[in-house]
């Protein structure tokens, strides 16, 4: 039986090697309980994951919803960029000075209601309503991108 060992160090495949020989059969019926001590097992930490920031996860979260919509990628990057200066793609924040609220810092912060209930706490329900507004008054994330640079709001 080949085994690939991937994201093992060398001292993590030896032992791993090791464990594997107190274990007759690979292929075949596991060993009997108690066959091989708790204490011959090797401490084996599997390789780390990266893991995704809140943002990147909304990020990733809001590509669907751009091709369900006909936008190219272009339009992504206008978006991107737009909700990075709003709220750095954080679907809980908040503006201490106008209460705007959630990825697309809407306001009030109530509008969202319409795109559904959860809208204080689930990312893609801010961002259906956000590109919604979007279309509704801009056209495009670049056509709303542009006011927004031009203006400093959008």
């Amino acid at each position: 039986m080949d085994l690939k060992l991937t994201g093992l160090s060398r001292s993590g495949v030896a032992a791993l090697g090791s464990a594997a020989a107190l274990i007759t059969g690979l292929a075949g019926e596991p060993p009997a309980r108690g066959a091989v001590p708790a204490h011959a097992w090797p401490d084996i930490v599997p390789p780390r994951q990266p893991q995704l920031t809140v943002s990147e996860r909304n990020r990733v979260l809001a590509l669907p919803f751009l091709v369900e919509r006909g936008w190219s990628y272009r339009q992504y990057q206008c978006l991107d960029r737009l909700w990075m200066r709003e709220s750095s793609w954080n679907h809980r924040a908040r503006n201490p000075w106008s209460g705007a609220y959630g990825i697309p810092q809407a306001l009030p912060a109530g509008k969202m209601r319409t795109a559904g209930a959860d809208w204080r706490t689930s990312p893609a329900t801010q961002i259906k309503w956000g590109l919604g507004y979007i279309k509704s008054r801009y056209g495009t994330p670049c056509a709303a991108w542009g006011h927004s640079a031009a203006t400093g709001w959008y």
